[in-house]
């Protein structure tokens, strides 16, 4: 108990100059003699570079599901997907175990609290080159269905999109 509450006293007042003192931020020294970082500064500091590695990390790790996905379909399914899309059985399956090693590399850079930025501008021009050369691929070489037709171009602009979101928010990573 307090001294205002045994002697029925009404509690003391600080001068405006203490309290103050008490709200200025910047750092503030500790009892160990030390300065410290003001709770403004570390929460500012955690929404911003941390916010940035998190985001890239969970459009890696989308990245990662769906291409270890699609590898693993068109493993599993190629025979099917092959009629289904106008593509050779063989070529699915080379592709599925492309797409299925690549999905699992960007899996494990994606649980990295802070991916390689090498390693993430290769998966960017991976997933270009992936993107130029589907859209190649269907015009010169395969002879798709009119599924294919529609699935080729879908996947290709969805990887076009991971590059994409991963090529701005590896921008907004503090170097």
């Amino acid at each position: 108990m307090t001294p205002e509450v045994i002697d029925g006293r009404p509690p003391a007042r600080h001068s405006g100059a203490h309290l103050a003192a008490e709200r200025r931020p910047g750092p503030h020294p500790t009892a160990g003699g030390r300065s410290a970082m003001s709770a403004h500064t570390v929460a500012t500091a955690r929404r911003t570079a941390p916010a940035s590695w998190t985001a890239l990390r969970r459009f890696l790790a989308l990245d990662a599901v769906v291409s270890g996905g699609n590898g693993l379909a068109y493993l599993a399914f190629s025979g099917p997907l092959a009629e289904l899309l106008g593509v050779g059985r063989s070529t699915l399956l080379e592709l599925g175990a492309v797409l299925a090693v690549f999905g699992l590399a960007v899996g494990l850079l994606a649980v990295r609290p802070q991916p390689s930025r090498t390693a993430v501008r290769a998966v960017i021009d991976i997933n270009l080159g992936w993107t130029v050369l589907s859209l190649v691929a269907m015009e010169l070489w395969f002879e798709p269905t009119a599924a294919g037709y529609v699935w080729i171009p879908l996947q290709a602009a969805s990887v076009a999109g991971f590059a994409v979101l991963q090529f701005t928010t590896l921008r907004r990573v503090p170097a």
